[in-house]
């Protein structure tokens, strides 16, 4: 049995809150957590918080368009103020150094690359966990994925135990987060996907925010390679991104 099968089988049918980004993974995931899982209700939670691909936002829209009345509800919080925070010390950011290429990053740097923002997580999880809790959900279904060439310490089973560790300290209404994915290369993901009749043409991955994908970025080459595993092209354009 698959890692994410083993870890989600207790919570199919159950309501559940799905942090939704409009990438590959998160799109997946709102698909695995309403098809597979059928998770009732599902809520997505997506947040604008100062990221230069913000386009990625009109792509969460789209998934949760297509999948209708399986999503009870779709809420865009405005996370801006992360933008004072982080005070430009993040590539992902639009008050940030440039998005570098993936060959750019010195190979000693990619478990913490500069497209990590400090803390974002963390953040968004909190609040998620605190959204759950004032629906009487008690699961927050998280985006983490194995990543291949790069990574980031909030993205990983050992960052999950003890979250849940902390979650579980509510005397009342615990809520427990999941990251089915935290194990599953971006390749498998995407056949997961493909299975499920996701559209990846309505994702947004490319870190730079601009009108096509850059093909160069972490992300761009992580998706691209997934795509050519599997001998596809993108269908945001031939490979690209």
């Amino acid at each position: 049995m698959q890692y994410h099968d083993a870890i989600s089988a207790k919570d199919a049918g159950k309501p559940a809150t799905v942090l939704l980004s409009g990438g590959m993974d998160s799109s997946v995931l709102l698909y695995y957590v309403t098809r597979k899982l059928a998770c009732k209700p599902v809520y997505a939670l997506s947040f604008g918080y100062g990221q230069r691909h913000v386009r990625e936002l009109v792509a969460a829209r789209r998934q949760v368009a297509a999948l209708g009345q399986a999503v009870a509800e779709h809420l865009i919080l405005d996370l801006s103020v992360l933008r004072e925070i982080v005070a430009g010390n993040s590539a992902l950011m639009d008050n940030g150094q440039p998005v570098p290429e993936l060959t750019e990053i010195p190979e000693a740097e990619r478990d913490q690359p500069p497209t990590y923002v400090p803390n974002r997580n963390l953040i968004m999880l909190a609040l998620a966990a605190a959204f759950a809790e004032s629906r009487g959900c008690h699961l927050v279904f998280y985006g983490a994925q194995a990543h291949d060439n790069y990574g980031y310490w909030d993205c990983n089973r050992h960052f999950l135990q003890r979250l849940n560790t902390v979650l579980g300290l509510n005397r009342r209404s615990p809520v427990a987060v999941r990251a089915p994915f935290v194990e599953t290369s971006k390749c498998e993901l995407l056949r997961m996907g493909l299975e499920m009749g996701v559209d990846f043409g309505s994702t947004w991955s490319c870190y730079r925010g601009e009108d096509a994908p850059c093909r160069v970025c972490p992300t761009c080459v992580e998706r691209r390679m997934a795509f050519h595993e599997l001998g596809m092209d993108d269908p945001l354009g031939p490979d690209i991104n």
